[in-house]
């Protein structure tokens, strides 16, 4: 093999090699696979153009061209010019990929799942780490600055993966590294002649040790000695970035779920923070209602309805957003011969819930509420338009409830051909065992009707199912096959099972995610809190329309319909509306027509082409700005968010709780006050430790120009580290995470759009991890001079550094 092809072997192992420490990151090893193909590719296509031989810059585009058309090829083949050009479609749809990876990143805990958008950002991140060393080593013929890729990459999956095995991983990295240096000596010096080496001598020094002889040529010896140093570096980089507590990118991931949380359910990944929710210490209010429906154990408060399954995830698909009309539309599939009772719901949101979907019991017919609403259609629901959420709204919910009998159900007709193609669509890798098991529980039934009332009683009571909210999170197609095996789960693995398998059947189905009706308090209202949080399938049925069932054991209510022989809920008089909801006509929809960037995010926006069907947004965008956008996405993914990763871990971990001793309080309280003057210090703040914690809350307002809430929340903290500090019995603070939320709303609401970018992208604060390392250089230090021999190794390493100075 010719020198070159040498150093191409080198640098495709060594590239792997480092990559090894993504694999603690996410579940399996299918992906390391695909990404060890996708680099042979890579560089076969690099050793080829070199043989030819073409310019060094045509080498590496050619390489880059190979790479996007197998990335389009693997991520993006559906929406491909001929299955494998990467056309606009093709290159948007990595996009959206990207997006949705990131969106993961930030919500799952480690392992993570291995969902499609995580699976791109991993396999695409190695593919272009090779892709850079492949270039530095082999094309430009410098083997030593490929260190810096694979330092990077090995790097930032230790620091991620909490210290999980991570000498294992250094020693695989640095093998391939100081692998890819011999490869490279070895070629430098094939071209003067044969290479040799003579006995070893003076056994025991350092450049003997890392190369086995002593007295190698001065290129050689060159590399060695770059290759202490990046090692050396690779040693302390991964010590002084921070380790995560649960999620990729934040502590609220499901983790043991003890976390304090945001009270919200997320419309991207719900059951992450479903799952944190239902494992709250304290069942915090979010909402309260007062309704005139008979039996309020019946009315769900449903945010929103997950309608597409790709294998990885259920996730809404993208819809068109309209202006919320004065009457809603008739529901979807609704008959004229079904019982229907109209109830009026009054509903108060805590100020502390912020959501940008709006929950409503199902099926609303009109929405009186004030603000910025768009409504969604074929899901029904209303979402935030221009940061609008529910913090502390206030409306009125007129809906419908639906009576459906036994026998209505039993005879419903085929559902339209559309809407039966839609929600009956299963992925690939959706394992036989799901629809082998389907077939086996609803053997013998009659209709639809039939299969679905037995897989409801298949999972609540008959299958010997355990409710468990402990158990690992996780919604694909290996999540549902696990929970059928293990039968143990919460309500995302009820739900989303029965959905699936109800697609197996031909039932068209889908997922809704919302609140349970609560628990009444003294004063007849209903309250809703934390604990509440739920998940439940929807499936079709003409001529009655979308209709709930609830498979999950000791959460909710049965369905009536589900029951035999048991009476429905019918309105009693209207209710007078409760005291805490606002009387005052509600405000003009938006006539905007623009969609929300949080639902856009999210993928639950754009226009489509037909009913029911997702069609991307912004057909009209150049083809080079869509590439200059997806290079950048993927080009940023390892050291430019170095600071917005140890930002967002360290607030996550200063607002997360930590054991309920009085040590532990005061630790928090203590946390939290750094957070919010880090959080100032970030939008331009300077921290000044010379001031008492009452001097210095009141400068953060000051300068800070806070608003009447955010001012409060700094001097309540501020109140609580006095506490902390001074008094004899510190008494523990609640509500510590809400007050910081608050105070970095308020400084993001009064600082200009640059301030909030560098807040976000640069915080100042993000120097404490410059400070960490020269801390922990300086620890180094001492405790190596304080070793036997010390002084010998370090003059030998200043002798080395003066021959290659």
């Amino acid at each position: 093999m010719s020198g070159r092809g040498r150093l191409a072997l080198s640098a495709y192992a060594a590239t792997l090699l480092a990559a090894g420490a993504l694999i603690p990151l996410v579940e399996g090893v299918g992906w390391l696979v695909q990404a060890a193909v996708l680099l042979g590719v890579q560089s076969g296509v690099g050793a080829l153009t070199r043989r030819v031989p073409l310019a060094r810059t045509l080498t590496l585009a050619a390489q880059a061209l190979v790479t996007l058309v197998l990335l389009t090829l693997v991520f993006a083949r559906d929406h491909a010019l001929l299955g494998v050009l990467p056309g606009p479609q093709a290159v948007m749809r990595l996009g959206e990929l990207l997006v949705a990876g990131g969106e993961d990143v930030g919500t799952y805990s480690i392992p993570a799942p291995l969902t499609d958008g995580i699976k791109l950002m991993v396999v695409g991140g190695v593919v272009l780490i090779g892709l850079a060393v492949d270039a530095m080593a082999v094309t430009f013929r410098s083997a030593a600055p490929a260190g810096l890729p694979l330092l990077a990459l090995y790097s930032v999956a230790a620091g991620l993966s909490d210290g999980g095995a991570g000498w294992v991983w250094f020693l695989l990295a640095a093998s391939g590294y100081l692998l890819l240096l011999l490869a490279e000596g070895r070629d430098r010096l094939s071209q003067w002649g044969r290479v040799f080496g003579g006995p070893a001598r003076n056994s025991g020094g350092l450049a003997d040790g890392l190369s086995g002889m002593s007295g190698g040529p001065s290129p050689v010896r060159t590399g060695r000695r770059i290759g202490v140093l990046a090692l050396g570096i690779a040693l302390v980089a991964p010590l002084a970035l921070p380790a995560l507590d649960s999620g990729l990118l934040s502590g609220n991931g499901p983790g043991n779920g003890k976390g304090s949380g945001g009270g919200t359910i997320s419309a991207v990944n719900p059951l992450v923070s479903l799952q944190n929710n239902l494992n709250q210490p304290e069942n915090r209010e979010v909402m309260t209602y007062r309704s005139n429906i008979q039996d309020p154990q019946n009315l769900y408060l449903r945010i929103l309805a997950l309608d597409e399954f790709n294998g990885s995830e259920w996730r809404s698909s993208t819809r068109r957003l309209t202006d919320v009309p004065d009457r809603l539309p008739q529901p979807t599939g609704l008959g004229g011969d079904v019982s229907v009772t109209e109830v009026r719901t009054n509903i108060s949101a805590s100020r502390s819930y912020q959501q940008t979907y709006l929950p409503l019991p199902y099926p609303a017919s009109e929405v009186r509420v004030g603000g910025r609403w768009r409504f969604e259609p074929e899901g029904r629901t209303l979402v935030g338009d221009d940061g609008q959420t529910t913090r502390g709204a206030q409306y009125e919910v007129g809906s419908l409830v639906v009576e459906p009998t036994a026998e209505q159900l039993a005879a419903a007709g085929s559902p339209p051909e559309e809407l039966l193609r839609e929600y009956t669509q299963l992925p690939g890798s959706l394992p036989d065992v799901v629809a082998e098991t389907a077939e086996r529980v609803t053997e013998g039934s009659a209709n639809a009707y039939e299969r679905a009332v037995k897989l409801q009683d298949w999972f609540a009571s008959e299958g010997g199912f355990t409710y468990d909210t402990t158990v690992t999170s996780g919604t694909g197609s290996s999540a549902i096959a696990r929970f059928l095996r293990d039968k143990e789960g919460f309500c995302v693995h009820f739900s989303f099972s029965m959905a699936a398998m109800a697609r197996t059947l031909g039932i068209p189905a889908r997922v809704a995610v919302g609140f349970t009706p609560g628990t009444m308090k003294s004063n007849g209202a209903m309250s809703v809190g934390l604990r509440d949080a739920h998940a439940w399938p929807e499936l079709f049925f003409q001529g009655v329309g979308w209709t709930r069932f609830e498979p999950t054991p000791s959460r909710g209510s049965t369905p009536s319909w589900t029951r035999p022989e048991v009476p429905t809920d019918s309105a009693s008089d209207a209710a007078e509306p409760s005291a805490d909801t606002s009387t005052e006509p509600s405000a003009a929809p938006s006539a905007d027509d623009s969609c929300p960037p949080q639902l856009r995010q999210e993928g639950g926006c754009g226009p489509s082409q037909e009913a029911g069907a997702a069609a991307p947004t912004d057909r009209g965008t150049p083809l080079g700005t869509v590439l200059l956008v997806v290079l950048a996405s993927v080009l940023v993914l390892v050291l430019p968010l170095s600071p917005l990763l140890w930002r967002t871990r360290t607030r996550n971990r200063r607002l997360g709780s930590g054991g309920r001793t009085p040590a532990d309080a005061a630790a928090r309280t203590l946390a939290a006050w750094r957070e919010i003057t880090d959080t100032a210090w970030d939008h331009g703040i300077a921290p000044d430790d010379s001031l008492t914690p009452r001097k210095a809350a009141a400068r953060i307002v000051r300068l800070g120009r806070l608003d009447t809430t955010a001012a409060e929340a700094v001097h309540r903290i501020a109140g609580s580290v006095e506490q902390v500090l001074y008094a004899p019995e510190p008494r523990p603070a609640d509500g510590l995470a809400e007050d910081a939320s608050a105070v970095r709303a308020g400084l993001r609401a009064s600082a200009g759009r640059s301030t909030r970018l560098r807040a976000t992208l640069l915080p100042r604060s993000s120097v404490r991890v410059a400070w960490a390392v020269a801390d922990r250089r300086t620890a180094l230090a001492e405790r190596w001079a304080g070793r036997p021999g010390a002084g010998r190794w370090t003059a030998r390493l200043r002798r080395l550094t003066r021959q290659h100075g």
